[in-house]
């Protein structure tokens, strides 16, 4: 697979049409490669952000091109948010993810699961019955590790925000949650100092932390993740144990405007990370790019820039919440356009 270093070109294409669906709104996305040249792409979509009428939708494309969104699942009355698929290559079944409920810090993740790519479903079941915050993955895709055991990158928003992972030995069946990962105090204190008032917005004063981790595995047992914070910058943690333990997070030279971010390791072992580039704790979140690694992220560079329309007065265009995975024939790509559309984009890659 050859992705240079430079910019690459991305092609895009929308994944509905806005005017013909049922929601006002759509976001989150999240994508998986279900087989060889056939994707899935899901996302919750309603009145707005947070409504109870939100629901979990879904769409699959072929060489036929997109069906028509639809709606998979929706378990109650209450917000749904945050889908996540994920295709086991082992068993050939399809997980899909998302969480339930009014209130994020007592947000519950359920799951549903496909045989046949995306086109049937299981009964949703809560993941970890009577969880309460968040289990599994919280926005990005879980990790199979070399020895076959899957991360779950996941996080808590109650008060300060915190990361964890959950893993499972069993295919998804069951869950073990690590320790909240800790916080390196010290480096974050003095990225901090002197830009409190920019990272700490009176109107959210206790939305402090890191939040919605990225995962990749550089050789087996050496796992790592690149954090989305409210510190300004990406953050980072790693571990050298298969996962079970983190060393403190720390914060890394990439600019975060507090918003998601994904990444995914290709199979000659550089990186794409896709996010804005934006160093404001709840910035715009304008331009959307992707960044390309060959040093297990110690240094990046820019390889395409997938959206780039300037913030104007009065007007905040949003680019966001990238999930990215690498399929059969190279990288791809779902994300959010001004809450109204899901675009769908794929590396031209020699």
């Amino acid at each position: 697979m050859n992705l240079p270093a430079g910019t690459t070109t991305w092609t895009k294409e929308a994944v509905f049409d806005p005017d013909a669906v049922p929601f006002l709104m759509c976001h989150a996305s999240t994508l998986a490669e279900v087989s060889p040249g056939c994707w899935a792409a899901a996302w919750f979509g309603g009145s707005r952000e947070g409504a109870a009428d939100t629901a979990i939708w879904l769409a699959r494309r072929s060489e036929a091109g997109w069906t028509e969104p639809e709606r998979v699942v929706r378990v109650r009355d209450e917000a749904h948010w945050n889908p996540v698929l994920f295709h086991d290559d082992t068993s050939g079944e399809t997980l899909l993810f998302f969480k339930v409920g009014m209130h994020i810090p007592s947000w519950e993740t359920w799951a549903m699961r496909s045989r046949d790519g995306g086109a049937t479903w299981s009964g949703p079941g809560e993941l970890v019955p009577g969880d309460r915050g968040g289990r599994g993955p919280c926005k990005n895709k879980p990790l199979r590790l070399a020895g076959g055991d899957w991360l779950a990158p996941a996080s808590l928003e109650n008060g300060e925000w915190r990361a964890f992972v959950d893993r499972s030995g069993d295919a998804g069946r069951t869950w073990q949650a690590s320790p909240l990962i800790p916080l390196d105090n010290d480096r974050l204190a003095a990225y901090q100092a002197g830009r409190a008032a920019d990272l700490m917005p009176a109107e959210k004063p206790t939305r402090m932390g890191v939040i919605q981790p990225a995962l990749w595995e550089s050789e087996p047992g050496y796992v790592h993740m690149l954090l989305r914070s409210s510190f300004g910058r990406i953050c980072r943690s790693d571990s050298e144990d298969g996962g079970r333990t983190w060393r403190a997070v720390y914060p890394t030279e990439l600019p975060n405007n507090n918003s998601g971010i994904d990444l995914v390791r290709l199979p000659d072992g550089r990186l794409l990370l896709a996010c804005n580039p934006v160093g404001e704790n709840w910035g715009v979140r304008t331009p959307l790019v992707v960044l390309v690694s060959d040093d297990n992220g110690a240094t990046w560079g820019r390889a395409a820039v997938l959206e780039n329309e300037p913030e104007r007065p009065g007007q905040k265009p949003e680019f966001s919440y990238p999930s990215i995975v690498c399929g059969s024939t190279g990288p791809a790509m779902v994300y959010t356009r001004k809450r109204r559309e899901i675009v769908f984009a794929e590396a031209c890659v020699e």
